[in-house]
């Protein structure tokens, strides 16, 4: 083990951050998740108590014989540390009966209603007399033939109206004729519907989102701009789906560059930094398209 030298002071008292790190080593759980974990212990240690409920909740689930049986804080996910730029975030990570459980729910529940057209929509049936559409139009025909699990999507933006969703929709459906789950997001709903659910389903809905096979976030950039949808919501979405290679697709009124200017603005304050790093996951998920064509909701 490196040497720890941290004498922290802690309302007036000397508070040892090394000496309870080190005691806390004693119990193999926490020293066999902490071994894990690229990161020095002068570093670890700033995190004993938090990865103390890690190694606690994850030692629960290893005796766990069901969703009855749970004894973690939040039932039915474990609490995990993930680190990123050399610190440690933790989160609430759904346990396999969770996600077993999520994965029934979702086969009789619809995140959002959408339109019947989009609801049906088929890739035989798209308009194709626009020129304006043909880049688009090649781009899914040649996702769907040779669709896997690490395809990227789309982030196709271009003027209201023009049948964005409607396109993207009628690929996804596609793969549903192959038993690959789609989800369709209408995205300003889908985080109204996320507040209004804390004590009804967030969770579910939330994992959802997070771990579709295919998944559009449909109209992005027509919410109204808070800290909490972009940081707690977007972001973890993307960022669960970046690392674990999910098919995502966008559409949107807004350029990326529009979108970053939308998402840098909250309550009256700019964050250009938490904004560049959303749209860094989205580039890393997706192709970019721009698609200006004729209004057909007129």
């Amino acid at each position: 083990m490196k040497k720890l030298n941290s004498m922290k002071m802690f309302k007036g008292k000397s508070f040892n951050l090394e000496g309870e790190f080190i005691n806390a080593l004693k119990d193999a759980d926490f020293k066999s998740l902490v071994s894990k974990i690229d990161l020095s212990n002068d570093e670890l240690m700033k995190y004993t108590s938090k990865l103390q409920e890690c190694s606690k909740e994850l030692n629960n689930c290893s005796k766990c014989k069901g969703l009855n049986y749970c004894l973690n804080e939040v039932k039915g996910f474990k609490l995990t540390p993930t680190r990123s730029d050399n610190k440690l975030y933790f989160d609430y990570v759904a346990c396999k009966y969770k996600k077993k459980d999520i994965e029934e729910h979702s086969k009789n529940v619809n995140l959002n209603e959408v339109p019947n057209d989009i609801a049906i929509a088929k890739m035989n049936d798209i308009f194709i007399d626009d020129k304006n559409r043909k880049e688009v139009i090649v781009w899914l025909q040649k996702f769907l033939k040779n669709y896997n699990d690490k395809s990227r999507g789309l982030y196709l933006h271009g003027n209201f109206g023009c049948g964005k969703t409607y396109l993207i929709a009628a690929a996804i459906n596609e793969l549903h004729k192959k038993n690959i789950k789609g989800v369709i997001l209408y995205w300003p709903e889908f985080l109204r519907d996320l507040k209004a659910s804390f004590n009804d389903y967030f969770d579910e809905k939330f994992e959802l989102a997070k771990r579709a096979k295919v998944l559009l976030i449909d109209d992005i950039g027509a919410e109204n701009m808070t800290s909490w949808a972009r940081d707690e919501i977007l972001a973890s979405i993307l960022q669960y789906r970046m690392d674990s290679n999910l098919t995502t697709f966008f559409t949107s009124n807004l350029s990326i560059e529009d979108l970053e200017t939308h998402l840098s603005i909250s309550k009256g304050k700019v964050d250009l930094l938490k904004a560049k790093r959303i749209i860094e996951r989205i580039n890393k998920l997706c192709d970019v398209i721009e698609m200006n064509s004729v209004n057909l909701r007129k």
